[in-house]
């Protein structure tokens, strides 16, 4: 299965993620902080990136506008996994190059199967 990294400060919800995602075969990882996040992911090279909007350090869209200035990371699947509702706020990240984004509180499996669409969509597009 993928390599998944999560940023995301709120240890409870991360916890729970990684669980569930273990649980559909992924191998996954965290981080809690933008900054930790930017200097794991060119080591770590991961398949798709969960970042939280509001973290310590970079925030979420800070980190995404990063890895959409990069050609490694460029066309890394990043849903957007925050706490923030409005329509501005998805409008906002899907801008800067965010893939998906989904609201807290989330359904573990909702974040899941999402994960999976994304890294098919990433499989098929490879393909090509």
């Amino acid at each position: 299965m993928a390599f998944i990294y999560i940023a995301d400060d709120d240890e409870l919800l991360c916890d729970i993620v990684k669980a569930t995602l273990r649980a559909w075969g992924h191998t996954v990882g965290s981080v809690e902080n933008g900054d930790d996040i930017l200097r794991a992911l060119p080591i770590k090279n991961p398949d798709l990136l969960i970042l939280d909007c509001n973290m310590p350090g970079h925030s979420g869209i800070m980190v995404l506008r990063a890895l959409r200035s990069t050609l490694q990371f460029y066309q890394l699947p990043v849903i957007m996994l925050t706490a923030r509702e409005s329509a501005a706020d998805e409008a906002i990240a899907r801008s800067e190059g965010a893939n998906d984004y989904i609201r807290k509180p989330a359904d573990p499996d909702l974040i899941a199967f999402r994960v999976g669409e994304l890294l098919a969509q990433r499989a098929r597009y490879q393909c090509q």
